[in-house]
């Protein structure tokens, strides 16, 4: 496969063991060398770091030094998921700091977030306290909202992992993503996420990739078919983009760890809708189901649980009639959008 040129990159990693894990800054180096591209890296990735101690230890020094093109920044694999005060208190502020010292010392840089992956089995030891990270989607859902938020309040991107991680797992549940512990990525979870890095790093299609870091090459070429699916195929959605953008979201749904009917988004996201919450019934159905949304109008996208988008709707303030009969029997998940925020409901066939 011919490969054409890039304009090589010089990229700073900020994270911790997920990050050094199976030393994924070189990873993305060896992946974008085989696509004829360039990078050069440092990293920062002491185990168990947070945004809170990355702003007063050798990352920020790192990242005033100037002349990066892209820095990315990795959460603690929990800190997110938490609930939203706590998020609030402990993460948001610092994620904001990063990003502007990014900015300020690298105008010509840009600040990329590393959305990370629920635990295999979510974190019981914290659902104790916050239910909805007892199991690997609710504790999913959580991440996946708060990088988001993260990403459009700082006007940074977002590399998706955890989307390309959740595609996998409902699709191929024999390709074990996790090491060991259920938390740590096995090779093939590093090489998913080396791939995803270098579509955004890049704005390039994974196809170009050949290096398959040892792992079983129709197993690499499937996750890098993944990548550009998720990733690649929908990119403008993961760049950077202002804070009231109402793009819509073709192939990334969110969903909670039960078959509630009910979401209050105060409750379950970081974003609060004016207080909007939406409601479907009956659920089960078999014909149709009543989607009822309070206090607002919005743009709304049905999709099966692989991402493929089926219909789209407006849905308006009442309720709102939405045909299922001609669905196969099965779960979807419906996808409300406005002002940039989302929310979900799932909705059961019979």
């Amino acid at each position: 496969m011919q490969v054409m040129a890039q304009e090589p990159k010089n990229v700073l990693f900020i994270g911790n063991s997920y990050t050094d894990v199976n030393n994924l800054p070189q990873l993305v180096q060896r992946v974008a060398e085989s696509a004829g591209a360039r990078i050069t890296y440092q990293s920062s990735t002491p185990g168990g770091c947070t945004f809170a101690q990355h702003c007063t230890n050798e990352s920020m020094r790192l990242i005033q030094q100037g002349g990066w093109d892209v820095v990315v920044l990795q959460e603690q694999s929990q800190l997110p998921s938490f609930p939203q005060g706590q998020v609030e208190r402990e993460c948001l502020p610092y994620a904001a700091q990063l990003v502007d010292s990014i900015y300020a010392h690298n105008p010509d840089g840009e600040a990329m977030f590393y959305m990370t992956w629920g635990r295999r089995d979510g974190d019981q030891q914290n659902a104790v306290y916050f239910p909805v990270l007892g199991t690997y989607e609710g504790m999913d859902s959580m991440l996946y909202e708060r990088y988001m938020y993260m990403a459009r309040e700082n006007d940074a991107s977002v590399c998706p992992v955890g989307r390309v991680w959740r595609y996998i797992r409902g699709d191929r549940p024999d390709l074990e993503l996790y090491d060991r512990d259920g938390s740590h990525p096995s090779l093939a979870g590093s090489y998913a996420a080396a791939c995803a890095f270098y579509t955004m790093i890049f704005r390039d299609s994974p196809d170009r990739i050949t290096f398959s870091a040892d792992l079983d090459a129709d197993n690499a070429r499937y996750i890098r078919d993944v990548v550009r699916s998720v990733v690649y195929d929908t990119l403008s959605f993961w760049l950077r983009q202002p804070a009231d953008t109402t793009q819509a979201d073709t192939t990334h749904t969110d969903t909670t760890q039960t078959d509630t009917t009910q979401i209050d988004t105060t409750q379950v996201g970081i974003r609060n809708l004016a207080k909007t919450t939406f409601s479907v019934y009956p659920n089960p159905a078999t014909t149709h189901v009543l989607v009822s949304v309070s206090e607002l109008e919005c743009e709304a996208v049905l999709t099966d649980l692989k991402g493929r988008r089926l219909r789209s709707y407006r849905l308006h303030e009442g309720e709102n009639s939405i045909s299922v009969e001609e669905l196969p029997a099965g779960v979807y998940i419906l996808t409300m959008r406005t002002d940039g925020s989302l929310s979900t409901l799932r909705i059961v066939k019979q």
